[in-house]
């Protein structure tokens, strides 16, 4: 993870620096067990990795993952018990998802785990809790209000290299 980031902050640094600066510092051990205990499952190793280089972004400067907001603990956790609400109180309960094979069925899952937004209720997930043919850790696309669940990459690790790939091959990053 250390050298992916590494690359990512050159590209930062020449392209786009002020986000480079937008970034947060490390998450602390103390906010990576918080949100586990929270959250009442133990995070992937690779994103605890990212989580230890940058513990999100602070969101003023444009968006880290090509539309979406790299999000800090706190506001993962934030994210995360905000579905779980809906989803306890029964405001759930009428939607009907099309997952992806990988996927399990539900509109949430108290195993999906958001690392990524849209602002507008759309995430990109950390699942913990896959279908027999999925990966733990796999990361998927959340809508709040389209059925589709999709499988993004197998791992964090496999999507943040894509993701740095991408920019290196010159993609450039949407801005909000």
């Amino acid at each position: 993870m250390k050298k992916q980031w590494e690359k990512l902050e050159a590209w930062l640094r020449i392209n786009h620096p002020s986000l480079l600066g937008d970034l947060n510092p490390p998450a602390s051990d103390a906010d990576i067990l918080e949100l586990e205990q929270r959250l009442g499952m133990a995070l992937p190793t690779d994103y605890i990795a990212c989580l230890k280089i940058h513990n999100g972004q602070k969101g003023r400067d444009g968006w880290l993952f090509n539309n979406r907001e790299f999000l800090s603990t706190q506001q993962t956790l934030m994210s995360w018990s905000a579905w779980n609400d809906l989803l306890d109180e029964g405001d759930l309960d009428y939607k009907v998802s099309r997952p992806d094979a990988s996927i399990q069925s539900g509109w949430w899952r108290k195993a999906w785990v958001p690392f990524a937004t849209d602002g507008c209720g759309n995430y990109l997930c950390l699942d913990l809790s896959p279908s027999a043919s999925g990966q733990y850790g796999q990361v998927i696309n959340v809508f709040h209000d389209v059925q589709d669940r999709t499988r993004e990459a197998t791992s964090f690790t496999a999507w943040f290299e894509n993701l740095v790939g991408n920019k290196q091959r010159g993609k450039e990053w949407s801005k909000r």
